[in-house]
């Protein structure tokens, strides 16, 4: 996997080659659900709500990007990337392509000029525990990596 040109240099490369690697398996979970949806696959049964359905999974996984970042710049006092309106679950699947487009595009940037010490910055997240900004961008590399793997898993792959 190489780099796309589309995201510009950082003055961290670390947060470059994080934003790149987030933004392929973003785009393979995409595809991964896709083909669960058309095998119409069953989620196991829970109470949590991200997981009720197929398109419940999908809006969780595509928000993930506007929260992440939102908390790195929120932390980190940088300019909000200006993410779209979320999508309501009865049209994501219709607007996951320009919604993930979008999301992924506001990613690209907002770290560039930071330096490399800035990343160990740490502060609580939403969920409770507390992250430097470099483990919240491979905690969001590795969200949608888990579910295209569970999603893998349930289509016995």
């Amino acid at each position: 996997m190489t780099i796309p040109p589309a995201i510009p240099a950082h003055e961290y490369s670390g947060a470059r080659a994080l934003i790149a690697l987030h933004e392929h398996h973003m785009r393979e979970f995409l595809a991964t659900w896709r083909e669960a949806k058309a095998k119409d696959i069953a989620l196991p049964e829970t109470n949590d709500p991200d997981y009720e359905t197929l398109d419940a999974l999908l809006l969780h996984v595509l928000t993930g990007p506007t929260h992440y970042m939102g908390w790195i710049c929120k932390t980190m006092e940088l300019p909000e990337p200006g993410f779209g309106e979320i999508p309501a679950i009865e049209v994501i699947e219709k607007e996951a392509d320009s919604f993930l487009d979008d999301a992924l595009a506001k990613w690209r940037t907002p770290l560039a000029e930071l330096p490399g010490e800035s990343f160990e910055f740490e502060s609580e997240a939403a969920w409770g525990p507390v992250y430097c900004v470099d483990a919240m961008l491979e905690h969001a590399v590795m969200h949608p990596i888990r579910h295209t793997f569970q999603l893998r898993n349930l289509m016995g792959k």
